[in-house]
Order: C-alpha cells, then sequence, then structure tokens
C-alpha cells in the first residue's frame, strides 16, 4: 500500500476550538466549509459535536451533508441561499442563512407562508466583497424583520486585513460596523480566526474559528497554543547518491554541491503538495530535519539525506504536521495554509482519538 497518508488528530481539533472559545468568549461557529478545509467536514464536526455551539459551511450541500450525518446542531450556510427551493430546503432543515445582498432579501419577502429561518445580516464594512452598505442596515434589518419569514436576525461582518495586525484597517471596519448597526438591536458576530487571536475590540456574541480550528495560525509569527491537526506524511520509498555537480529532477533545477545522499518520497502534487515548493523547504526525516531539494513532481519529490545516514527506505517523512509548520512550507511555496490544507487529495485519511474524554 502506498505510505502516503493524512493523519487528523481530532483532540488537537477540539483542543482548538476550545481555545478560540476561550479567547474570544461568547459562542463560535466552527466553520467546516470546503470539507473542513481539506481535513473532512463530517469526522471534524462529528468529532466537535458535544462541545460546538454550531457549525458555518459556504453552501447549501455542505449542511445537507452534515444533516445527513446526524449533525442536529446550528448550520450557518455564509453565500445563503441561490434559490426559493433553496430557501424551503434551508427553512425545512432548520438552517440558518446569511442574507448579504438585494435579492436574497426579496426572496424572503416572496417566500411562501410557513418558511421561518435564522437570518444573519451581513454589512459591508470596508472587504466590500459581499453585505450591505453601512447606510443599507437598518433598512435591510426592518425588511427582514416585517417580512414575516426570519425568526431571528444577527447582525455579521467580514474583515479583510485582520490578519495584519499592525494594520489599523481593522479597526475601521469595526467602527464602521458599529455605526451602521447602532440602532438594531440584537446579537452581533465580527470574529474570523485572526480577529478571535489578535482583535479583542472585535469580540462579540458569535465567533467564526477556520483555519485556527486546523492548527495554522493566521498571525504571521504568533505562537498562540494552537495545535496541529493534520500531519501530511510518507516514507522514503528509495535511495540513490549523486555525486557534487549532478542535476536532480525535472528541470535540473538541484544541483548538488557536494556528494549527496537522496531519499525519494512518495508524495507529490498530485497528492496536494505544493510543486512551487522550492529547494530547502523543510521537512522532518524521522523526526530530524531535513529538506526537499529537486523539483516536486506528480508523484514523487526528494529530499536530503546526506546528513541523517540512518534515513533510508521506510524512513518516515513529515511534510508538515507537529514537527514541520505547515506555515513555514506555504510561505516557502508562496502561498498561504489554507490553500495548502485545501488540495490535499489522493492520500489515505486517518482519524485519530488519543482520549475520549477530551
Amino acid at each position: 500500500m502506498r505510505p502516503a497518508h493524512a493523519h487528523i488528530d481530532l483532540d488537537a481539533l477540539r483542543h482548538n476550538y476550545r481555545l478560540a472559545r476561550s479567547r474570544h468568549g461568547g459562542r463560535a461557529l466552527a466553520v467546516v466549509k470546503a470539507n473542513a478545509y481539506g481535513h473532512g467536514a463530517i469526522p471534524c464536526a462529528q468529532a466537535l459535536a458535544d462541545i460546538a455551539d454550531g457549525y458555518a459551511v459556504a453552501f447549501l450541500d455542505e449542511a445537507l451533508a452534515l444533516r445527513a450525518a446526524g449533525i442536529t446542531a446550528p448550520i450557518l450556510i455564509l453565500e445563503g441561499v441561490f434559490d426559493a427551493a433553496e430557501l424551503a430546503t434551508a427553512a425545512a432543515l432548520q438552517l440558518w442563512i446569511v442574507v448579504h445582498h438585494e435579492e436574497q432579501l426579496r426572496m424572503l419577502e416572496a417566500a411562501p407562508a410557513g418558511i421561518s429561518v435564522e437570518a444573519w445580516l451581513k454589512i459591508n464594512s470596508g472587504m466590500n466583497r459581499a453585505g450591505f452598505a453601512p447606510a443599507d442596515a437598518l433598512p435591510a434589518w426592518q425588511r427582514l424583520c416585517h417580512c414575516g419569514r426570519v425568526s431571528n436576525i444577527t447582525l455579521m461582518t467580514h474583515f479583510a486585513r485582520a490578519d495584519e495586525p499592525h494594520v489599523l484597517f481593522t479597526a475601521s471596519q469595526i467602527d464602521t460596523f458599529e455605526t451602521a448597526t447602532a440602532a438594531i438591536p440584537g446579537p452581533r458576530s465580527l470574529a474570523n480566526s485572526a480577529a478571535v487571536l489578535g482583535w479583542p475590540a472585535a469580540h462579540r456574541d458569535w465567533a467564526r474559528p477556520g483555519i485556527l480550528l486546523y492548527g495554522a495560525n493566521p498571525l504571521p509569527g504568533a505562537d498562540d497554543g494552537l495545535q496541529a491537526v493534520m500531519t501530511l506524511e510518507s516514507r522514503v520509498i528509495a535511495v540513490r547518491e549523486i555525486d557534487a555537480g549532478a542535476p536532480l529532477g525535472y528541470g535540473a533545477r538541484f544541483h548538488a554541491s557536494r556528494r549527496t545522499r537522496v531519499g525519494l518520497v512518495a508524495m507529490g502534487y498530485a497528492d496536494g503538495y505544493p510543486r512551487s515548493a522550492p529547494d530547502g523547504t523543510p521537512v522532518a526525516v524521522d523526526g530530524a530535519a531535513s529538506a526537499l531539494i529537486g523539483r516536486v513532481s506528480m508523484d514523487m519529490l526528494t529530499v536530503d539525506l546526506t546528513d541523517l545516514p540512518a534515513a533510508g527506505p521506510g524512513s518516515r517523512v513529515e511534510l508538515w504536521g507537529p514537527q514541520v509548520a505547515i506555515n513555514r512550507v506555504a510561505q516557502a511555496a508562496g502561498t498561504i495554509a489554507y490553500e495548502l490544507l485545501c488540495n490535499v487529495k489522493r492520500v489515505g485519511f486517518e482519524y485519530h482519538r488519543r482520549d475520549e474524554g477530551l
């Protein structure tokens, strides 16, 4: 059996959720959209079922999968619904919906009697991607109240630069949101992962932690006690030695500066490891620090074993996890941890709980 695996530590996931809830206060929706950022939405949601206040997904089908798996807690659909049929389904399954543009508001106003949903009214406080303009916040809220199809309303916004703690744009967004909603009662939700960790002024009734649940800190250089949830690993499947000056791999990107022991690893970009990762990207071989050498190919990559004489075929290679922070790999590859995690595929997924009492 091919040795490439993603090990999912569900206790780490629970630890990170508790940390988010503690740091933020109030309640927290565990964001499990995009298949829980590549970790498996159903097993992750089930692992959190006894502690999570609810969940958030991107669109209706993601919510349907959770309901079909027995998840009964509140589920918020972040994109809202796209048509009247989806609205009816959301109401029937007691799903919460975000309302962020005029067509969704009209959809609720035109819905037949018997439709009743909880709505999260999204205000555009400066990201300029989705949400009602600040001047339209009160009129939109009044229309939701008067349409007769909404049982409760939570006010929300989303931050564009909360992962830049020294940039004041987030403070400006908070002020814009507060001014726009000053005359509107009800619970609020402002904080994504970065704001949970870095912007106490954004802490309100509901948090929406996403990437932090999976152990990747959105704040550069910060150590907030998060635990890696996914360990992407494989094994060395062959070893060869190349002379100083010899090229390695596609494009001959790497040339050995000394006689080099090369470990061939069963992991490639078809598994989700980034092809853009340069020479020197960190890996761990049998727990010891090493590095990628040569260009990542579809099914395999190569690592430097020169200073690890005990390593050889069968040696465990951690591509990211507790020893190799995913943010380091993402930075080296010129991307973000979100993308790396969401791209993992084709490998075997294994789920672990160390202590069922956690």
